[in-house]
């Protein structure tokens, strides 16, 4: 239904329906949607709750993941996905500077419609966790910018992301997040673990904390399914970039097509369809909202040539 009418939205603020899900038994997944197309998509296939990652939205934009994007693109991107009624996780990077950048950013990310957020202990300009030579910020400093998410959010879900793993060890790693959690971190993500073990070390290290588990793909850590995460002790998950990568595939397939082929006629059968398109984002729904619209009936398919 379209997000238009009151009486669709939902009732409760995002953070707070956030929380449900975690209090729920079971691993939360939660799937990248790098737009608001994307999160209704993932909405239909049954997730629950869904991620905006900064690397899927600095790509959007054809740049790099620096920590260059700004707080007002990034609340561009949250407002998008948030149409969709689901609890959205936000990558909040670095948290754009210091304590006083971090609380602005909470108090944006939450007006935009953003149920959790994850601030990360790196320093600018930042890297993909996966990546080399990352410069980790002093663990005092970080957990002062835990301290300012937690005292500027209403309903925010605060995740304190630790890349500490790949310098200090799974002990360095640990330290830093007794840390976040002691200034007010409501969860945990031990980012770019490289194996099962490591898994299971960090979280038997912090017993009754939510963990979170991050599984990209062309990355340090191996693949597992969200079951097995479950079974590592891990309450939520995120994929990341897999959309914006499916997707980023096929239109490179797509326009290599029309320029060998001078047209998309041998592309057509991997399309989503005009009429699989307005089921998705409710068409006919907004169409019904004002009478002076009169209906849409869909083509039937392609316009038959003539010469």
């Amino acid at each position: 239904m379209p997000y238009l009418v009151e009486s669709d939205l939902p009732r409760e603020p995002a953070g707070q329906r956030f929380r449900q899900l975690l209090a729920r038994p079971g691993i939360v997944g939660m799937p990248g949607t790098h737009n608001g197309l994307a999160a209704l998509q993932a909405k239909a296939a049954g997730f629950e709750a869904v991620y905006l990652s900064g690397a899927a939205m600095s790509a959007s934009m054809g740049l790099p993941d620096l920590g260059i994007i700004t707080v007002d693109e990034v609340c561009f991107f949250i407002r998008q996905v948030a149409r969709s009624g689901l609890p959205v996780l936000v990558d909040g990077d670095t948290g754009y500077g210091e304590a006083l950048n971090v609380m602005h950013m909470v108090r944006a990310f939450e007006e935009a419609g953003a149920a959790a957020v994850h601030v990360e202990d790196q320093l600018l300009p930042k890297k993909c966790g996966h990546l080399n030579d990352k410069k980790l910020a002093d663990a005092h400093d970080m957990a002062a910018k835990v301290a300012a998410a937690a005292k500027a959010r209403r309903h925010l879900f605060v995740i304190a992301r630790t890349d500490a793993a790949a310098s200090e060890g799974i002990e360095g790693a640990v330290a830093r997040a007794k840390l976040y959690l002691q200034a007010g971190a409501d969860a945990i993500f031990p980012e770019a673990l490289t194996s099962a073990e490591m898994f299971r070390a960090f979280a038997r290290a912090m017993p009754g904390v939510k963990l979170l588990a991050n599984m990209t793909e062309f990355g340090r850590t191996p693949f597992f399914t969200a079951s097995e995460f479950e079974a590592m002790g891990y309450r939520m998950m995120i994929w990341p970039v897999s959309s914006l990568r499916v997707a980023n595939k096929a239109q490179d397939e797509l326009y290599a097509a029309i320029r060998r082929d001078g047209g998309t006629h041998k592309m057509v059968s991997r399309m989503q369809t005009r009429a699989e398109l307005y089921a998705t984002i409710g068409y006919h729904d907004y169409e019904a909202l004002d009478a002076s619209i009169v209906r849409t009936v869909l083509p039937n398919g392609p316009a038959d040539r003539t010469e």
